[in-house]
């Protein structure tokens, strides 16, 4: 039986993610519907994902009228930089697109926030369309209109907000992705839960990475964080709770220098430290931490990183998230329950002592 699920978010400029086994081989029409005046666009991909679907998307593309052109950057977070982001102008430049073509990203997480600040800047902001092919980026990047790209000093640091035309989620792409990239995408479901849905937690802890669930579960995910978007598009109150686990996990990723481990892996490590931190702190209900490491456990993720309090700390210093002398951290009441605890940074590093990963 097809699973088909279309999400309304109604930000500023709304737009629908539309969840499809088999969706890429109808983008074209899709997106005519959405974009009618565009002539030219720009797929951007990656060394991984461009040989797998690039032509299938070109193809769709240009059947429905459109002229396209084709970047292709090395893959990996260790790429996420504004060299990258120049070809990509270049790119641009050379397909002549005007503010009512476009671009794409085809690919993960990585991708989408790049070709997404690519689009924001270029002629001061040109639509785009998400084509997510990860767990990851399906059921959290793709959604909500972030971009940026990473300094030597930090994780998505420089950005924009710019919400995408029209999100779609083939999950059939899925079933190219290695399983360390699967697992790594239930980082951001496991947060989700976490943050909004004890119901949706629970649905993890049942299924765990069970592919045949993960529809169902991309579209509980996308849900929650449409509606959180919708009432906070720009994160000055309620979208800091999607935060949950980044601060901490953005500093592990930093202190592994973006190549041993994954976002998602980061961001599990992360939720539990503050998890077992709030508990330590008696903010957090005692045995939050345990359900989060047995689902971490189900669903193949780390639950240690190696690193120090110290030097986790250290990192997160510079993390956006930081207000002058305090640190806006995200703490969980007990599943599915959220709030944003602000901390001063010089007691930071006591509190995350607590909830180191031991």
């Amino acid at each position: 039986m097809s699973f088909s699920h279309t999400i309304h978010v109604n930000t500023g400029r709304p737009y629908d993610v539309i969840i499809e086994r088999g969706v890429l081989n109808k983008c074209g029409e899709l997106i005519k519907k959405v974009l009618p005046k565009a002539k030219s666009c720009v797929i951007v991909s990656d060394s991984n994902v461009g040989p797998l679907y690039v032509q299938t998307v070109r193809n769709m593309l240009e059947d429905a009228g459109y002229k396209v052109f084709i970047n292709i950057f090395p893959a990996g977070e260790e790429n996420k930089r504004l060299p990258v982001i120049e070809g990509m102008y270049e790119t641009f430049t050379f397909a002549e697109l005007s503010r009512s073509d476009f671009a794409v990203a085809l690919g993960g997480g990585v991708t989408g926030d790049m070709c997404g600040f690519a689009a924001a800047t270029y002629l001061r902001g040109i639509p785009f369309v998400q084509i997510p092919t990860t767990v990851l980026s399906q059921n959290d990047s793709s959604v909500g209109g972030k971009t940026g790209i990473d300094l030597e000093c930090g994780k998505n640091l420089v950005g924009s907000f710019h919400q995408p035309c029209l999100v779609l989620a083939d999950t059939d792409t899925l079933s190219t992705l290695p399983q360390r990239y699967v697992t790594d995408g239930f980082g951001e479901i496991i947060k989700h839960g976490c943050i909004k849905s004890a119901e949706l937690f629970e649905l993890i802890e049942k299924h765990g990475t069970d592919m045949n669930a993960i529809e169902e579960l991309t579209a509980r995910s996308i849900e929650i964080k449409a509606g959180v978007v919708e009432r906070d598009e720009r994160e000055s109150g309620e979208r800091m709770l999607l935060n949950f686990g980044h601060t901490m996990g953005h500093a592990i990723e930093k202190c592994s220098n973006y190549t041993g481990i994954a976002h998602g892996e980061a961001v599990g490590i992360g939720m539990l430290i503050m998890a077992r931190a709030g508990e330590s702190a008696g903010l957090t209900v005692f045995g939050t931490s345990e359900r989060i490491e047995a689902v971490l456990k189900k669903c193949g993720l780390p639950t240690k990183c190696g690193f120090t309090a110290e030097e986790i700390c250290e990192a997160a210093m510079l993390d956006k998230k930081r207000r002058g002398e305090y640190m806006n951290t995200v703490l969980l009441r007990e599943i599915g329950d959220s709030f944003v605890y602000r901390i001063k940074c010089a007691e930071l590093l006591d509190f995350v002592r607590k909830g180191i990963c031991r």
